[in-house]
């Protein structure tokens, strides 16, 4: 980790940023969506992050290439849940196991010191154990799990959420 630069996500990670993404799409259930995205599809997601607020996104830059991100979006449209945050990790498939994610969530939940938001929620879909460990290590604690809600791979796949305090 000590040849890792933590910043701010940028434009010019949007290749990067989509082609780790789409791994997850194409060979895993870690994420519902089922097509691909292309850069220009992916654009408006990068978009919408900023320095300071409530959403934001941090990349792992590792020999000059994008080795994973974090990150905070909106959890639900409606006003009143303004102030809960969902957040997420990806990695690059040879940069998993490596302390990267909690790198990232680190930088990430520092950052969110002294903004207006008072929870986190993550959905992590089952089976998952890394996952699971890496946000119980941050103070995340399981609150339910819907069962059967997405459909990938022809099964049905099991979502787990759980929540951690800001502030």
């Amino acid at each position: 980790m000590h040849d890792t630069l933590l910043r701010r996500g940028r434009d010019a990670d949007l290749p990067a940023l989509t082609a780790i993404y789409n791994h997850y799409i194409r060979e895993t259930a870690i994420t519902f969506d089922l097509e691909p995205y292309t850069e220009e599809k992916r654009r408006p997601w990068l978009r919408d992050f900023a320095d300071e607020g409530r959403y934001q996104l941090f990349v792992a830059e590792r020999a000059g290439a994008v080795a994973g991100y974090a990150c905070t979006r909106r959890f639900r449209d409606k006003a009143a849940y303004d102030t809960t945050l969902e957040s997420s990790v990806y990695l690059a498939p040879d940069a998993r196991g490596r302390g990267f994610g909690r790198a990232l969530y680190e930088r990430l939940f520092a950052a969110l010191d002294g903004v207006d938001a008072h929870r986190l929620i993550a959905g992590i879909t089952l089976p998952n154990p890394a996952s699971v460990a890496l946000h119980e290590r941050f103070g995340f604690t399981p609150v339910g799990a819907m069962r059967e809600v997405g459909r990938k791979f022809g099964r049905y796949w099991d979502v787990l959420w759980m929540e951690r305090p800001l502030g």
